[in-house]
Parts: C-alpha cells; structure tokens; sequence
C-alpha cells in the first residue's frame, strides 16, 4: 500500500477548475487537507475518495 506523507506532491485524476491536476498534501489521516498547486487553493476529503482520486505520487519531499 503506498504511504503518503505531509509535503507529497500527487496527480489526481479529476483537474481542478483552475487546470491543474497537482496536489500538494498539507494533513494526513481520516480527512486529507490538499493545496492545489495551480491556484493555491486549499480542499479536505475524505480518506477513501483521497485513494480512490489519486493516479501518483509526483514527488516527494527531501529529507
């Protein structure tokens, strides 16, 4: 099962109204809080519709 953390940048399958399908995630657990990366725009779904959205982990971040 892929692990996602705070700071993971994820393409979703739907785009945003503003174009972009990148996601960057800001919480993690029951809900998930995402930023849009296009807009800056902030979302909080659920876990299972999270995973069943989600097409990548784009990139992750360093540490």
């Amino acid at each position: 099962m892929q692990r996602y953390e705070p700071g993971d940048i994820v393409r979703m399958k739907k785009r945003h109204p503003c174009g972009s399908d990148l996601w960057r995630i800001l919480r993690t657990g029951t809900d998930f809080g995402l930023k849009c990366e296009g807009c800056g725009r902030f979302v909080q779904i659920g876990r299972e519709k999270f995973l069943r959205l989600v097409r990548e982990v784009k990139e992750k971040p360093d540490t």
